[in-house]
């Protein structure tokens, strides 16, 4: 199906906007759609009407209006199509002011990275941020100013690591410096926010590269500072080749794509800087960080404000994962020593 073609029947003009070009460009089925439009919100709700579909209009004030199209017995897919926007925000405040805009150039100047700030009408591509270039480049580069774009909205830096993590791609250099510069600022964003762009990172193809951007921003180091602490820690062990941020990221990859159990792998060793013993000064021991790690989870889960189901799953694989049964195990194994 055609999901352009079917909007354009109900909204018109319209563009589609966005994570779904990207993906299109990419060779790769958009799980999102999202639309843009000159028209004012009214105006897109009459057109939805008049179509005899139901219009969804939480987000009205900020000019978005969804609805569904249908997929023959499938559910009906859902679209949203927003008024072309301009946003401003106040200092210390994360929701923007909205002004429309009458065109699409201005809508795309406000998004976060070139990559995500293309438009296609018909077969038309817009492109004034040269996104097409870094999509073939495997480039992720803020659109405009970057301090400017992660002073708006801190979350953005978030998504930067978690696009590192699902494309693979690499940072351009002012984007990656000032990612950096304003890590801190990640602190104002809400916990839940964190959880929702952390799951999806741990769960993308290229998961290590994700996590190693996390530490080299320091967002690691604010997010999740038990965790940080890794980050050049030297085991001293016989049976590690890895410093252990390296070993946690390659444990985290070589396991299933699946949330709960890539949180057990990232989180597995947090014991381990808290229970060192030196035996000599080559050789390390680690003995309970096992026990540690499990008390460490569930208050560290009550931080981010998980569900009790997940604390106490991942506490529980966290606490087992030396087991012989540990569904980590062989993970965990596997990346002690270089093959």
């Amino acid at each position: 199906m055609d999901v352009y073609a079917e909007v354009e029947k109900i909204v018109s003009p319209v563009y589609m906007v966005g994570g779904s070009v990207r993906d299109e460009l990419l060779g790769v089925e958009p799980h999102d759609f999202d639309f843009a439009t000159p028209l004012l919100p009214d105006e897109i709700e009459a057109c939805v009407r008049a179509a005899s579909r139901k219009p969804y209009c939480v987000g009205k004030r900020f000019g978005t209006i969804g609805f569904g199209i249908p997929q023959g017995s499938r559910k009906a897919l859902p679209v949203e199509v927003t008024t072309f926007r301009a946003e401003s925000y106040k200092d210390g405040c994360r929701k923007p002011s909205v002004q429309f805009v009458s065109s699409i150039t201005h809508d795309l100047a406000r998004r976060d990275f070139t990559v995500n700030a293309m438009a296609r009408r018909g077969r038309r591509l817009i492109d004034p941020e040269h996104g097409r270039d870094d999509l073939a480049a495997g480039v992720l580069r803020a659109v405009g100013i970057p301090s400017h774009r992660f002073r708006e909205d801190p979350s953005r830096m978030l998504r930067l690591a978690r696009f590192a993590a699902q494309f693979g791609f690499t940072v351009e250099d002012r984007t990656f410096v000032k990612a950096r510069e304003l890590s801190y600022k990640v602190l104002t964003v809400p916990r839940e926010h964190w959880m929702g762009e952390l799951d999806k990172l741990l769960v993308a193809p290229y998961v290590e590269k994700g996590l190693e951007l996390l530490a080299d921003t320091r967002l690691l180091q604010f997010i999740l500072p038990e965790i940080s602490v890794q980050v050049g820690y030297d085991q001293r062990t016989p049976y590690h080749d890895h410093e252990l941020w390296e070993h946690t990221r390659a444990v985290v990859a070589a396991t299933p794509a699946e949330p709960t159990i890539r949180w057990a792998a990232l989180l597995h060793d947090i014991g381990k800087p808290y229970v060192r013993r030196v035996k000599t000064p080559e050789q390390s021991t680690y003995v309970r960080h096992d026990l540690l790690g499990y008390e460490m989870v569930r208050k560290l889960a009550a931080y981010l404000k998980w569900s009790n189901d997940r604390t106490d799953t991942v506490s529980a694989l966290v606490r087992d994962h030396l087991s012989e049964d540990s569904p980590l195990r062989e993970a965990d194994s596997g990346a002690q020593k270089t093959l």
